[in-house]
């Protein structure tokens, strides 16, 4: 099976995902967790975990936010009733808007 055509990511989404994975690791060393004991805990493999280290887009965003989670790298900056509370305004907008969109008649200009 042919390996898949990786996709291009924008500069800000790999800026991103690199300032993320960086102070992931800061937090992992900070707190003297080896990459074999922060994957045990995360339930994930040690490879994982190096790719997420790396900043790899590729990572699944849920083994992100776990791994943050568990060295204490705040997500949102917010803690967890902050959270609970966007979660709750987000859904009552999104309960007002409508439950699917239509392909628009005018092109999209996307060349940023």
């Amino acid at each position: 099976m042919p390996k898949p055509v990786s996709r291009a990511y924008s500069h800000y989404s790999r800026d991103a995902l690199l300032v993320f994975s960086q102070l992931i690791r800061r937090a992992r060393i900070e707190r003297k967790l080896t990459t074999q004991e922060l994957a045990d805990r995360a339930g994930i493999s040690r490879g994982l975990l190096q790719r997420i280290e790396r900043g790899d887009p590729a990572c699944a965003i849920g083994a992100f936010f776990e791994v943050a989670a568990i060295v204490g790298v705040r997500l949102f900056n917010a803690d967890h009733s902050t959270l609970a509370t966007a979660i709750s305004a987000n859904n009552a907008t999104l309960a007002l808007l409508p439950k699917s969109v239509r392909p628009s008649s005018t092109q999209v200009k996307d060349d940023f």
